[in-house]
């Protein structure tokens, strides 16, 4: 992907370097847009060619880039070649960059930027994720939230990228035995104590679902097998209390985990050794994540250790994700603690909010709309910043219709929608590349490349805000757009032209809310 022009950059490079183009790919990057002025579409960082960076000072550094960029030639995909700080700069053939890109992401649609070189050497795996896990005897508490968002944005990236992906909703025991059916489950005649609670109404509106409900009643038993084991193994002490201990020194930590009561039965820790090994036995998975709070990083540390004393090798392709602590959500009455409270309260500011709108009454149903709005305000607030960071809620920040809010991105892909509506039937069967130089195009066209590179690190750290960062630039770029670049009343040809352009913003746009789990809205 970045349609290729990261691929031909390598190919030649690698006649220059003698060097074989795939390890030159991840060198090349797209260079973030700039409000002063207009940049390369691509640079290669001299730093990462050289072996041993620190025996190299920055003034050879530079040396080096201008001896390479001296080498290398202009051909019919990059027209300008320069030297940056320690870089090589590539500027691609103008209406070749548009004309590609566009195409691009036309043909592409929900698979643009996951197709990318980047993702080339990417094996296929498969990956079991363990999120929301809330206890259903109990009201939901809004620490689900984090957990049930985050857990299905990962699982969402994953399956994008192809990997065979099982969500799993470990719930929290309520004292009655469920049997599992097959992806579904059933609660003895407390069906409906799942299905009429708020949280099953979150997953309905973010499309959250889950291919298997389990739950520490389901563990009950096997998790007596795993202390059989544990004994069989020499790994189990009994204390003076009567509870039985496994001993973490020996695998370098001066810590014990209490894995069995004194009464003889298990522990939260017992039933997550007996679930990981159920589910390796089940899904045989190369990866398995845990999305909870930070408050259980201990908590699944010794696990994993215990595994890898029980002699599961495969304990190391576990993986904790921690998230950090919302603070100060707070609703009209007061703090928040509940779910439903949040669901609430979502649906009744934006309610509000667009009340003060000439379009709303318009709507066939508002209620949706705004809840809509209000979840994708929650989500882009929550991904903003790192995920094991705490931060403080703010619903008036929240839910501003301008700055970098979810509510912005909302609107602008329901304004782009409009646009489509409008003029689209007459226009949308080809464009003319040469339309399309304006410096606020070519600042979208160049900001649509990065868009894979911004899809390979989140699935490197499981971070989303790469993704949200990337669509807030996006949104704010096509703002700027609209403004200038107006479709009614321009040549046929030109108005073609840039309603192609905002409507590869907007599939782009859909297509990064939908990872993040927010379903866009087309009309607010």
């Amino acid at each position: 992907m970045a349609c290729g022009f990261r691929r031909s950059i390598a190919c030649q490079l690698s006649k220059v370097l003698d060097l074989p183009p795939e390890s030159l790919i991840k060198s090349i990057s797209a260079v973030p847009v700039s409000k002063k002025e207009e940049v390369a579409d691509f640079q290669l960082s001299v730093d990462s060619l050289l072996e041993n960076n620190n025996d190299h000072p920055r003034q050879d550094i530079q040396v080096q880039a201008t001896r390479l960029a001296e080498k290398l030639k202009c051909d019919t995909v990059v027209s300008e070649i320069s030297t940056g700080q320690g870089t090589v700069n590539f500027k691609i053939n103008r209406e070749l960059l548009t004309k590609t890109v566009l195409q691009q992401v036309m043909e592409d649609g929900s698979k643009y930027g996951l197709k990318s070189e980047l993702f080339s050497d990417l094996p296929l795996k498969k990956v079991v994720v363990e999120f929301s896990s809330p206890n259903v005897a109990k009201r939901f508490h809004v620490g689900h939230l984090r957990s049930t968002i985050i857990g299905n944005f990962i699982a969402n990236l994953k399956e994008a990228l192809g990997h065979q992906v099982t969500r799993i909703n470990y719930l929290g025991d309520w004292g009655m035995q469920f049997g599992l059916l097959g992806t579904g489950f059933q609660l003895f005649g407390y069906e409906e104590k799942l299905q009429s609670n708020p949280l099953q109404h979150l997953f309905e509106r973010l499309g959250v679902h889950f291919d298997e409900y389990s739950g520490e009643s389901f563990y009950r038993e096997k998790s007596q097998e795993v202390l059989q084991l544990l004994d069989s193994k020499g790994l189990l002490q009994k204390t003076i209390k009567g509870t039985a201990v496994v001993d973490l020194s020996r695998n370098g930590d001066p810590s014990i985990c209490t894995v069995r009561r004194s009464d003889g039965t298990s522990l939260y820790a017992t039933r997550d050794l007996a679930a990981a090994i159920d589910r390796m036995d089940k899904y045989n998975f190369d990866t398995m994540i845990y999305v909870t709070d930070k408050g259980q990083k201990r908590h699944f540390q010794q696990v994993f250790q215990i595994l890898q004393m029980m002699g599961y090798d495969w304990a190391e392709r576990c993986r904790h994700v921690p998230f950090g602590v919302v603070q100060g959500m707070k609703t009209r009455r007061g703090d928040v603690t509940f779910l439903e409270d949040v669901l609430n309260e979502i649906q009744l500011r934006m309610l509000q909010n667009m009340a003060s709108t000439k379009t709303t009454r318009e709507l066939e149903s508002p209620r949706e709309t705004a809840e809509r709005v209000g979840l994708a305000a929650l989500i882009i607030q929550d991904f903003r910043g790192l995920l094991l960071s705490d931060y403080q809620f703010s619903w008036d920040r929240a839910l501003q219709s301008r700055g970098d809010t979810g509510v912005f991105l909302q609107y602008t892909h329901a304004r782009l929608h409009s646009l489509e509506e409008t003029f689209g039937c007459g226009y949308l069967n080809d464009f003319n590349p040469a339309c399309l130089q304006e410096p606020q195009s070519i600042s979208i066209l160049q900001h649509l490349l990065r868009f894979d590179e911004v899809l390979y690190r989140s699935s490197q750290d499981l971070q989303p805000r790469h993704i949200v960062n990337y669509l807030l630039t996006l949104s704010h770029l096509a703002a700027v757009a609209h403004k200038t670049l107006h479709i009614k009343d321009s040549p046929p040809e030109v108005a073609g032209a840039r309603l192609h352009l905002f409507r590869a913003v907007r599939s782009v746009l859909a297509n990064g809310m939908k990872l993040l789990g927010i379903t866009p809205v087309c009309r607010m």
